[in-house]
């Protein structure tokens, strides 16, 4: 895929970017999907295991060179024991901001700064590597939909595919589209923690877990929505 030096969270924020409308999807849940992603490349680098459902450091010193990677890693170092469901959601705006804040430094992204009702500080992402994105979507469909054997994808590009279909992201597949892909997506949740049995458990609890934040992020939102037109 373009942009391999990219990690797992940044690909998967760009997927989020819908190139035509230039605006980002799923933006209620987008900091779950970024740090469900980090889980997964740092378990899938053996940097975090799994020690009786909980996630754990293999080295609390070790560095990936990543700036969000080894932010997260220290932040798991220095918490209390948790699962990956509880790491899924747990101050993942945090991942989110440094993942923004690493795409516009490599020029992915614009940074705008503007003040919230005059008064408070904020910074908007406009995208600027348009046509690296919408290549992005191209290969990730064509992981989604094939004809490439799932044996044959990296672990790498099973999981973002596998995650961004649990995020329910409209720029991989209309929802309309998404159950026609169920078993291949599966296999791809497999492939993506092929170095062995456990790390398989663990891409699998991630996924779940995203579903479930999406799922709640969206029946929230309608909520919400309702209420206010009510």
């Amino acid at each position: 895929m373009p942009n391999g030096s990219l990690s797992l969270p940044a690909r998967l924020y760009l997927l989020a970017w819908d190139t035509s409308r230039l605006k980002v999807t799923g933006a209620t849940h987008l900091h779950d999907l970024v740090r469900a992603g980090a889980l997964t490349e740092l378990a899938q680098r053996g940097r975090l295991i799994d020690e009786n459902g909980i996630v754990t450091p293999v080295d609390a010193d070790s560095r990936t060179g990543d700036v969000v990677l080894d932010g997260l890693l220290e932040l798991v170092a220095e918490s209390l024991p948790r699962t990956w469901k509880a790491w899924v959601t747990l101050r993942a705006r945090v991942t989110l901001d440094a993942v923004r804040a690493q795409l516009a430094a490599e020029g992915y992204l614009r940074a705008e700064k503007k003040r919230v009702l005059g008064l408070f500080p904020s910074v908007e992402y406009e995208l600027e590597r348009v046509a690296a994105v919408e290549a992005l979507h191209t290969e990730a469909r064509q992981v989604l939909e094939g004809p490439l054997p799932v044996a044959e994808i990296s672990d790498r590009d099973a999981a973002l595919v596998a995650l961004g279909a649990a995020a329910e992201l409209r720029t991989l597949a209309p929802a309309k589209d998404r159950k026609l892909h169920k078993n291949r997506l599966e296999d791809l949740t497999d492939r993506s923690g092929a170095a062995g049995p456990a790390l398989k458990k663990v891409v699998q609890e991630l996924r779940t877990a995203l579903i479930v934040a999406t799922t709640t992020a969206s029946v929230t939102g309608a909520g919400a929505g309702a209420a206010a037109g009510g």
